[in-house]
């Protein structure tokens, strides 16, 4: 089945990727501007302080690159889903549902073996779109689900 471009669109969240995005902007000019502010009032740091300053924003830098990262990509035969640390191919007929409850922090897929699977590209944090996109996946999986030879 050939689907079309709007339906295929990468899912990622809206609002977990904006405040990542200007977290790392943040962190990636603090450290400078830190150094700049203490040189120019003549405030000396230890060697250790550099370090340690240097390797937090490092830290917190790739935690937002991470975050800013996720999303679940769409293709004619199954699901890339690339959460926070693991990134796992599914094939349609691998997904036997999508859940996103009341209480649930982002979109769950039922799996054929029994495991359910986070897809953290589908947040609560971003309310009717969020809502949206979770109806565009399960749509996504009913439209393979019935290509499947019965």
């Amino acid at each position: 089945m050939n689907l079309s471009a709007e339906l295929l669109r990468p899912f990622r969240p809206r609002a977990a990727r904006w405040v990542a995005s200007v977290l790392f902007v943040l962190t990636v000019l603090g450290p400078p501007a830190l150094f700049a502010v203490m040189a120019a009032n003549d405030l000396d740091m230890s060697w250790a302080d550099v370090v340690g300053t240097l390797a937090t924003a490092v830290v917190l830098a790739w935690l937002c690159f991470r975050q800013a990262a996720v999303r679940a990509v769409p293709d004619d035969d199954g699901l890339t889903v690339r959460n926070f640390i693991k990134v796992r191919r599914l094939e349609w007929e691998q997904v036997v549902e999508v859940r996103f409850g009341v209480n649930s922090a982002w979109a769950q897929l039922d799996l054929s073996d029994g495991t359910t699977l986070p897809v953290m590209a589908i947040q609560s944090a971003d309310g009717e779109y969020a809502r949206r996109e979770v109806g565009r996946l399960a749509a996504l999986v009913q439209l393979h689900e019935s290509d499947q030879p019965g």
